[in-house]
This record gives structure tokens, sequence and C-alpha cells, in this order.
């Protein structure tokens, strides 16, 4: 047992329509402001020293929930400072005030992905902006130099290794630390459909670029996904 485990806060319907999702659309409910500290009994009764936090889009909150990733990680610090907290967010509509609480909150890594390569974010991620989340990432680095970021993609999804590359020298260039890649597999009938299967020396050569260019962990496989052993990218930092 890896002591790890993800949660998804702040309930499972999504603001937002990425063609790639198959979590629920709609109009969310209201927030539950006991839920940091639900999130914290259940990491102190599963003596978890890793975990990862993570919800879908909440754009009908002001502040996209940032205050409830930022309590969440609160509680679960006061059990133990020792226990890391890697938090997976979205992209808060570019909302400074919003991207403080979440840098600020206490957490070890923090997390936003980009997913695909710019060109495919008109037909992959409806909602989103390439350039936001660039800016979000370099948001945090700024208010907090010493934080870690980490940032994952899928392949598969029609994109050219050149795209992908140019992806991650962005990614670099706004001082990304961690950064993860794996296979897209279509969740359902009615989601974006895979257009490629990478093989696994495609995989190996962007994970040995990864490094070449300066990420301090990377793995690159086409299991891998935002959570993927975690608790390994800061125990593997190069």
């Amino acid at each position: 047992m890896r002591d790890t485990a993800t949660f998804m806060i702040l309930g499972n319907i999504c603001t937002r329509n990425c063609a790639f999702c198959s979590v629920n659309k709609g109009k969310p409910l209201g927030i539950d402001s006991d839920e940091p500290k639900r999130v914290a009994t259940a990491v102190k009764d599963m003596g978890l020293k890793y975990v990862v936090i993570t919800s879908p889009t909440r754009d009908d909150l002001s502040d996209g929930g940032a205050a409830i990733f930022a309590e969440t990680v609160r509680e679960i610090k006061k059990i133990s400072d020792n226990i890391k907290v890697e938090l997976l967010v979205p992209d808060f509509q570019g909302n400074k005030e919003a991207i403080d609480k979440v840098v600020l909150s206490g957490c070890d890594v923090l997390g936003h992905n980009l997913e695909t390569a710019a060109a495919l974010y008109p037909f992959v991620r409806k909602g989103a902006d390439y350039d936001r989340s660039l800016n979000l990432l370099n948001y945090i680095k700024e208010r907090d130099s010493g934080i870690l970021t980490k940032s994952s993609i899928m392949l598969g999804l029609g994109e050219t290794v050149e795209e992908i590359q140019l992806l991650m020298n962005d990614l670099r260039t706004v001082k990304c630390d961690l950064f993860a890649a794996g296979q897209y597999l279509s969740p359902s009938i009615y989601t974006y459909k895979v257009k490629e299967y990478i093989v696994p020396e495609t995989f190996d050569a962007i994970e040995k670029y990864a490094y070449e260019i300066g990420f301090l962990a990377s793995k690159c496989a086409p299991y891998v996904r935002s959570s993927y052993l975690a608790d390994s990218f800061i125990s593997s930092k190069k």
C-alpha cells in the first residue's frame, strides 16, 4: 500500500463541456462547507501520507471553489504537517484572487493540466484557454517560487510530436516543475474519439525530452494519469 489517495471535492457536476470528459455537465449544487473536515477525517482514518485533491470546474462560484480547496488543505495539515497535499485545480477563469487562495493554502504541489496541444483546444477543451492555463501556472510561481507546479497531458487526441514538444517548452517557460503524459482513452461512445494509440517508444522519448529541458520529474506511459503515483514525483526529482 502506498498510503496515497485522490479525492474529488465540490460535487460531481462540471460547468464546462470538454469533449474528452464524461463527468456530468450542468448546473452544480451548492457547496458543502463541511466537506474539508470530512475529507480530513477520511485522510486520518485511512492513514494517508500523500493526498491529491481535485474537483470539477465550478464556474458558478465566484472563486471557482478555491476557498474550499484551501480549507481542505488546512484541515489535512491539522492532522500532521508531514502529510503531503497535492492540489489539481481548474483555471478559476484566471481570477488571481482565487489563485492566491490555493497558493497560500500550504499545499506541497499545485497542479493544473494543459491536457492537450494548443491547436486542439477548440475541439477538445471548449471553454478553456491555453494561454490562460499557462498564465495560471506562471502566476503561481510569481506568488511563490518555492511551490512545486505540475501539469499533465493526454496523447492520442490528434496532436503531433512537435506540438507536444512546443507545449512542454511552454510549460518550462512558466517554470513548471513536474510533467506527466498518458494515453487518452475515450470514456464513452459520446466523448471525443481516440485518434491514435501511442507506442511506448514515443512515451519514452517524450519523458527523455522532459528531463532534457529541465523538468524535475516526469512520468510518460500509456496508463499515466494526473494523480498516477503522485507521491513518487517528489521522491524522484532529478
